[in-house]
């Protein structure tokens, strides 16, 4: 058997084993990470290249589903013709694509090849909560891969730009936000001297526009309600500078611990207090209300939420949202700011919920109603954002 035959064979074989959970099983890829990394028979250029088409495979479901019961080659076949460009997949592709055309860049070409039906690689309920989203260019952006972003922690960046080009990696700044530096998807980033020492972190270029659209002022004291792991805490501490402070709280607790290493690892640690006892007399200053939602936004690196989340996911996504909110604005003092974000494209998620909110609280007026923030206008994951006001009297 050819080394190509080899290769479809084991591709075959493991996306029998993904198949009866990736319709079902929100924590996909984590079960992918397990099947291909612990196969000790693989090597790191046959695992990357078994992940890329296994991900390809979920992103195009409704295409290469049908394939795998019919003529499971022709699956393998059209998952690595419509797999990413890259080093691992490219000799693959060449043999068993063999006579057939380049694969275009558009979905709606895509499918005019195949056969196939471009409006199917969207869940039905998208259409009456991102109706954008079935067609170009988000469509487009939504089914490829996302680079990896990073956000500089240092004014002196040149150091970093050097270790960059010494490990001969592709890297961009981004125009809309210099502080932001794209890397290929999938660079080892935490293996570099700029990232053990806090010059950089890890935080997607959507992610670091929410702040950046809100326009953070130094100084003053913000309270991050749903901090996670921290990414936009640590951005928060950058911005208000060493006259603010950050409070950080989340009800995962070994998401506060990693939050604590990040800020000992970029020298912020001083400025942000994790999981206080209690609220300051008066309120913060401004609240982030970074809300759960169902990842919409992230499509691009999660591409199994588009078949495992449902409509109903979404309302209940939506009523949790709305509950954060009317339990975080009595934390805003008088004239303060409340910030509500979320990574979902879901119009439930977003617009409405800003709507149920300011008919609810007739002591914030809008400051911001709600900006999308897309992900073919800086090739990133999408967010929404929005901020009140909190009247003074």
């Amino acid at each position: 058997m050819s080394r190509a035959g080899s290769q479809e064979r084991t591709l075959l074989g493991i996306l029998a084993r993904v198949r009866p959970h990736w319709r079902r099983d929100p924590g996909l890829p984590s079960r992918i990470d397990a099947l291909i990394g612990g196969d000790r028979r693989l090597g790191s250029r046959d695992r990357r290249l078994y992940r890329e088409l296994v991900y390809t495979a979920v992103r195009y479901l409704p295409w290469i589903e049908p394939l795998l019961d019919r003529d499971p080659p022709a699956a393998a076949r059209c998952a690595a013709w419509l797999a990413a460009d890259s080093p691992e997949v490219a000799d693959f592709r060449a043999e068993v694509t063999r006579g057939m055309p380049e694969c275009p860049p558009g979905a709606g070409e895509k499918a005019r090849i195949l056969g196939a039906d471009a409006d199917a690689l969207s869940p039905a309920w998208l259409r009456g909560e991102c109706p954008a989203a079935l067609g170009p260019p988000l469509r487009e952006v939504l089914l490829s891969r996302a680079p990896l972003w990073l956000r500089l922690q240092t004014s002196e960046p040149a150091a970093v730009f050097a270790e960059l080009d010494a490990r001969g990696w592709a890297w961009r700044r981004s125009a809309r936000l210099p502080g932001a530096v794209g890397l290929p998807p999938g660079t080892d980033v935490a293996r570099t001297r700029a990232y053990a020492s806090g010059r950089v972190e890890i935080q997607d270029i959507g992610s670091q526009l929410i702040l950046e659209t809100v326009r953070v002022a130094p100084g003053g004291h913000w309270l991050d309600a749903c901090a996670g792991s921290g990414g936009k805490t640590l951005q928060l501490a950058s911005l208000v500078g060493p006259g603010g402070r950050v409070s950080a709280r989340d009800p995962r607790r070994s998401a506060l611990e990693e939050l604590r290493l990040r800020a000992e690892r970029a020298g912020l640690a001083g400025r942000i207090q994790v999981s206080p006892l209690g609220d300051p007399r008066g309120g913060y200053d401004a609240v982030l209300v970074d809300a759960p939602c169902t990842g919409s936004g992230t499509w691009r690196r999660a591409p199994h939420l588009r078949w495992t989340t449902s409509l109903g996911d979404v309302g209940k996504a939506a009523a949790l949202q709305q509950r954060l909110l009317r339990e975080n604005a009595p934390r805003v003092r008088r004239g303060g700011l409340l910030v509500y974000a979320t990574c979902s494209l879901c119009a439930s998620e977003n617009g409405r919920v800003v709507e149920a909110f300011l008919g609810e609280e007739k002591g914030f007026e809008a400051e911001l109603a709600g900006t999308a923030l897309l992900p073919q206008a800086h090739d990133g994951d999408g967010f929404f954002v929005a901020s009140f006001r909190r009247r003074a009297a």
